[in-house]
C-alpha cells in the first residue's frame, strides 16, 4: 500500500531537522581573536589598524567578508553578501574625519556601514609583519627560497619588564642589606639579582637591578647617597627582543638562481597578472642571474631602499627610487600596489576558517580590484 500523503506534524519535524543552524561570533570575540592571529602592536606607528567603524552592541558576526581595498562598489557587494564585519586589509579611514556628511565617498562608506550595522576592521601593516602574512605570501611567487624580515619587528615589551639595568659590586660592609630593601620599596623595579664576586682577592657581590625609566631616576639617587657604590655603578639600556621571522619586507635568498625573465614569469603567474614594470639594473639582461630578491607588498621604496640583493619586488616605487636601483645593478619589478597584496586574502579565507574553527563563514570579495589596468 503506497501512502500519497504525510502528516503535517512530520512535514514540520523534516524541515527542523533539514534547517542549518547559522553560526555566529560576538563581534568583541571575533576581534579579539584576529588580534590573536596578527597582533596590531606589529603595524607601524604611522598606521591607523583595528576596529574602524563599530555598531552598537550587541553585534553578532555571521558574515567576515574580505577585501583589499573598501570602495563604495564593494561596499555594495559586501551588502548583498549580508556582512556583517568587512576585514579591509587598506584601512579606508586614515586621516581624522571632521564630518559624517553624504559629500565623500570615505563618509559615505561610514554612513552605509553603521546603517546597515556592519563593521569594519583593518590589519594592515600588521600582516605584512606576522610570519604567516603578506610578504611571506609574495616571497612564494619566487620559487624556493629562505627569507628574513629586512626590518625585524620587536617584542612589545622587555623580558624582564625594565628597559634599563642598573650594576654595581658592593663589599660586604657597604650595608647591602638596606640597600637591597630600600631597592625594592622603589616603584617599576622588576628584579633584582645578586651574586657572589670577587673582586682583587676581596669577597663582594655583584647585584643587578632591572627598572623602567621612570625608576631609574630615583635608583640612581639612592645610590647615590653612597659614594662609593655610586662610583662603581654602571647603566645599561636594554633593548626589546626581536621577534622570530617577524617583520617588514623580506630577503630572500633563491635556493636555485634563476634569471630576470624566469622570475618575471613566475611573479606574473603567482599574481595572475599579464603585464609587469620591469627595470633592467645596469649592465643586466633579461637573461642575468639572480640569487637574492629584496621585496616588500604595497609601496616599498622605504623598506626596500639600500638593501643589497639582485633583485626588488614591491608593486610601487618613486621614479627616482628606480634609478636609484638600477644605477646600483639592481634590476626592478614593479606590479602596481595592491597586487602584490590582494592575493593573500584567498590563503588568509583558509587560514582564519582553521583559526576561527569554521565559527563563521568567509567570503572574499570580487569586485575588489586594483584601479590601475594597461590598456
Amino acid at each position: 500500500m503506497q501512502l500519497n500523503w504525510i502528516p503535517r506534524q512530520f512535514l514540520h519535524i523534516r524541515s527542523l531537522i533539514n534547517l542549518t543552524v547559522r553560526s555566529f561570533m560576538d563581534l568583541k570575540v571575533l576581534v579579539s581573536s584576529l588580534n590573536d592571529f596578527a597582533s596590531l602592536s606589529l603595524a607601524e606607528s604611522w598606521d591607523n589598524v583595528g576596529l574602524l567603524v563599530e555598531p552598537s552592541p550587541p553585534h553578532s558576526v555571521h558574515t567576515l567578508f574580505l577585501t583589499n581595498d573598501l570602495t563604495e562598489e564593494v561596499m555594495e557587494e559586501a551588502l548583498q553578501k549580508k556582512a556583517d564585519l568587512i576585514l579591509s586589509y587598506h584601512p579606508p579611514i586614515f586621516q581624522p574625519l571632521k564630518r559624517i556628511t553624504w559629500k565623500t565617498w570615505k563618509e559615505r562608506l561610514v554612513i552605509r556601514a553603521l546603517e546597515n550595522r556592519i563593521g569594519i576592521y583593518s590589519p594592515h601593516t600588521a600582516y605584512d609583519a606576522v610570519p604567516h602574512g603578506v610578504n611571506n605570501w609574495l616571497a612564494k611567487g619566487l620559487g624556493a627560497c629562505i627569507s628574513a624580515p629586512l626590518q625585524p619587528a620587536t617584542a612589545s615589551s622587555y623580558p624582564t619588564g625594565g628597559s634599563f639595568r642598573v650594576e654595581f659590586t658592593a663589599c660586604l660592609d657597604d650595608n647591602l642589606d638596606t640597600i637591597l630593601t630600600r631597592l625594592r620599596g622603589v616603584p617599576e623595579v622588576s628584579l633584582i639579582t645578586t651574586v657572589p664576586a670577587r673582586v682583587e682577592g676581596e669577597e663582594q657581590t655583584r647585584v643587578g637591578v632591572n627598572c623602567t625609566q621612570q625608576a631609574l631616576l630615583q635608583v640612581v639617587a639612592l645610590l647615590s647617597q653612597n659614594s662609593l657604590l655610586y662610583q662603581k655603578t654602571e647603566i645599561v639600556s636594554l633593548q626589546k627582543p626581536l621577534l622570530e621571522d617577524t617583520g617588514m619586507g623580506r630577503l630572500c635568498a633563491l635556493k636555485e638562481p634563476a634569471s630576470i625573465s624566469v622570475l618575471v614569469e613566475r611573479v606574473k603567474s603567482h599574481l595572475r597578472l599579464s603585464h609587469i614594470r620591469l627595470a633592467l639594473g645596469a649592465g643586466k639582461s633579461l637573461e642575468s642571474q639572480v640569487k637574492v630578491v629584496a621585496l616588500c607588498a604595497g609601496s616599498g621604496s622605504s623598506v626596500l631602499k639600500g638593501t643589497e640583493s639582485d633583485l626588488y619586488l614591491t608593486g610601487e616605487m618613486s621614479h627616482h627610487d628606480v634609478l636609484d636601483a638600477v644605477s646600483k645593478g639592481i634590476s626592478v619589478i614593479l606590479c602596481e600596489h595592491s597586487n602584490t597584496e590582494r592575493g593573500f586574502l584567498l590563503e588568509l579565507q583558509k587560514e582564519l576558517a582553521v583559526h576561527l574553527q569554521n565559527k563563521i563563514c568567509i567570503v572574499v570579495s570580487e569586485r575588489d580590484r586594483d584601479p590601475l589596468q594597461v590598456v
